[in-house]
Parts: structure tokens; sequence; C-alpha cells
């Protein structure tokens, strides 16, 4: 009945137009590493990594805007996509389908001229974003003074991405559905303090996901905070995320975590920048060791021509995947080329 009910709102709002010849773009790009794990047995150090999109957009007579996108995976399969109508009522823009998630866009958001602390792999972390690879209805606008707030509903989180006329059926049957919001503002544009906290972004974001109907159990729960900013040529940015994972059965001790990230970045020019980020994260589980922390630490730097960028990481880890004394670090090389 919900569904029902927005879809026929939906056609209210679209009426009846007429769509003006559109554009077709086609964006991609092509990275390859040179990755060292000393605590590893490293093997080729060296992978590829390729993406490829492509997106069209037109008009239409009341207003409104169309946009369309698919992207492929590295195999070449279809991946996410998505179709947008902007501008619906003069307020908002309004999509169906996957293209990532509200929460996954601001997993880590703090700056760094290359990578997070373990984008290239050193340790293994909990993050916000869970419902990324499922299809569901969006909408976005702006607010006076809250600024842009976005949210998705998802029907079921059951990780299917039906084609047309399709609808997922019993596909896991024991999970309900999903939502989740994300509100970014700009705080100069807060009234009487805004004045002294011009250049900084909170950013704020929740999410639900019903992991099981069963009765007595807890929804998987994701929030998370940022506070982002520049001074000159300096960025900095923190960020705290919580993700519970939920009960999957009556009377169990969900386990969740808290990871906090630190990123300072300092463009030395318009080419090069380099970064110190870190990341920790805490623990409960009642079924495991729990009184220790991991933490990453990482220093990057970053060498950007057109659409050439260069890369280096090089990261360590204590901890790693919540073990005990566990290390794993990484140096890693990258050479990206975008189009």
């Amino acid at each position: 009945m919900k569904i029902t009910k927005i879809l026929v709102a939906l056609s209210f709002l679209f009426a009846v137009s007429t769509a003006h010849a559109g554009e077709m773009t086609v964006t991609g790009s092509m990275q390859a590493t040179y990755q060292s794990e000393p605590d590893k047995t490293t093997g080729n150090p060296l992978g590829m990594d390729r993406e490829i999109k492509f997106a069209g957009s037109t008009e239409l007579d009341n207003g409104m805007n169309m946009s369309v996108m698919q992207d492929f995976g590295d195999d070449g399969a279809f991946g996410d996509g998505k179709i947008t109508f902007g501008n619906v009522g003069g307020l908002v823009d309004i999509y169906v389908g996957t293209d990532g998630s509200e929460l996954d866009a601001i997993d880590d958001i703090t700056p760094t001229a290359f990578e997070e602390a373990n984008g290239s792999g050193s340790g293994t972390y909990q993050d916000v974003g869970t419902l990324a690879a499922e299809m569901g209805i969006g909408i976005k606008g702006s607010l006076p003074i809250i600024g842009t707030v976005q949210a998705q509903y998802i029907p079921k989180v059951d990780g299917a991405e039906s084609g047309d006329k399709v609808a997922s059926g019993d596909t896991s049957g024991s999970v309900g559905s999903g939502m989740e919001v994300v509100v970014k503002t700009a705080l100069g544009d807060l009234p009487v303090v805004g004045s002294f906290l011009g250049g900084n972004t909170l950013t704020l974001g929740y999410a639900e996901d019903e992991v099981n109907l069963v009765a007595n159990t807890t929804d998987g729960i994701e929030a998370t905070v940022a506070l982002t900013g520049s001074i000159g040529n300096l960025s900095y940015g923190y960020q705290v995320e919580h993700i519970d994972g939920g009960q999957t059965a009556a009377a169990t001790d969900a386990v969740f975590y808290n990871v906090e990230s630190i990123g300072l970045a300092y463009a030395i020019n318009d080419a090069l920048s380099i970064s110190y980020n870190m990341m920790e994260q805490k623990q409960h589980n009642v079924a495991v060791d729990s009184s220790f922390e991991q933490e990453t630490d990482a220093i990057n730097i970053g060498y950007t021509v057109g659409g050439l960028t260069l890369g280096f990481q090089d990261a360590s880890t204590d901890n790693a995947n919540m073990v005990k004394d566990a290390k794993d670090d990484t140096r890693t090389i990258s050479v990206k080329a975008a189009f």
C-alpha cells in the first residue's frame, strides 16, 4: 500500500509532459596499482580497476528534467542503474533504482590526498552504507538553513536488483524494509554564528534496516556525524560512525562498532597534495575479547595533471581485523587515468 501511494503521487506530479532531445555522456577510468604487503605473502603486486558509466539527460516541457545512468563492473556486467526526475514540483529530485546509497556516499568523507586511511586494504573496518546495493526510491531537496536533505526507502532489503516487470518474490524472505536519510548543512549559512563557522560543513546520516522480521529481534542501525572544512590550503575533517548489525535471532546480543576517522590534507599547489589519515575502531561483542582498538595510520601523496592521477599511500594497522596484536601494513603506488 505504501508503494502504491508513492507511485500515485509521482504520477500526479509528473502529469503530462513532452521530452526534448537530450544528450548522452560516457565517463570512466582505469587504474593500475603496485601493492606491497609486508605482513602477508604479496604474490603478484600488480592490480587493475576499471570503471565506465553511461549517463543521459533531457528537459521536459513542464519544467522538470530527467536523467538516467548505468554503470558496469570490472567484468563488463551491468552494475548500478538509476532514473532521476529533477525539479519535481519545482522543489525536489526523485529517483528510482540503485547507485550506491545515501549513507554509502559519506562512509568516510574526511579529506585525503589519495585514499582514506584503510583505502588500500590496510586493516578491515566496518562502515555505514549497508543499503548500497539495494533497489529503492529516493528524494533530494534543499531546506533553508538546514541545507541539503537526501532520503531513500527500500521496500525490501533483499539484495535483488530485479529487471522491469519483475518482483523479487521470496528472495531473502526473512528480511524487511530499509530507509536512510542524510543532511548536509553549510555552517556558514546558520544565523548569528554563521560568520564564525564559514568554510565548515556538518554532515549527518542515519539508516535503519529490518534484518529479520522474527519477533524479539532488533533492526540494524547505522549513524554518522562528520565535520569537514578548510582554511587556506589546509583541509580537515573528523567523523564518527556507529554500526549496529541488529539481531538476526531472538534473544541474542547484537554486535556493534564505533569508528572514528581524522583527515588532514594540505595542497602544496594545484597539482600536488599530501595528507595524514587515521582510523580507529572499537567493537562490542560479548563472544570475543573487545578490550582493544583497531587503529590505522596512513600517509598519502597525490599528484594530478588533467585526467592523470598518481597516488601513493603508506599505511600501518595495529590489531588488524579486531585480532589482538595482528599487523596489516600496506604500501601502494597508483596510476589512474580518467576520461
